[in-house]
């Protein structure tokens, strides 16, 4: 069964704008992401995203390697998600309040560019 296009507009509007956050809804900045990954990302997932950073030794769950199959198959939504809400039993925490949508999306933009680096 189709819906009519405005029951999908009034579906979006009764769950109002912060409640489904899309990755196309920002123009994403690689050179902010760099600037947001460094500041917040780096310690655990490394400089290159290779899951190596400082602290990543001692974290009882291993941070993720951005360049591993199944974390190079993840939707920019799937990332985007991740960053915003955390994974459950791991030390990766939720970001949102932390970062704004668009640093957020400029993450996931510096991450896709570190997973096709190579070392």
């Amino acid at each position: 069964m189709r819906l009519p296009k405005l029951f999908g507009l009034l579906l979006c509007v009764s769950l109002g704008p912060s409640s489904v956050l899309m990755a196309q809804d920002y123009p994403a900045d690689v050179t902010r992401g760099k600037a947001v990954y460094e500041r917040h990302c780096l310690t655990c997932h490394g400089t290159g995203g290779w899951g190596d950073g400082p602290t990543a030794a001692s974290l009882k769950v291993a941070p993720a390697d951005f360049h591993r199959f199944r974390s190079f198959l993840k939707s920019d939504e799937e990332l985007l998600r991740t960053i915003e809400h955390g994974v459950v039993y791991s030390p990766m925490h939720s970001w949102r309040g932390r970062l704004t949508d668009g640093e957020m999306q400029d993450v996931v933009s510096y991450i896709r560019l570190l997973s096709q680096q190579g070392r």
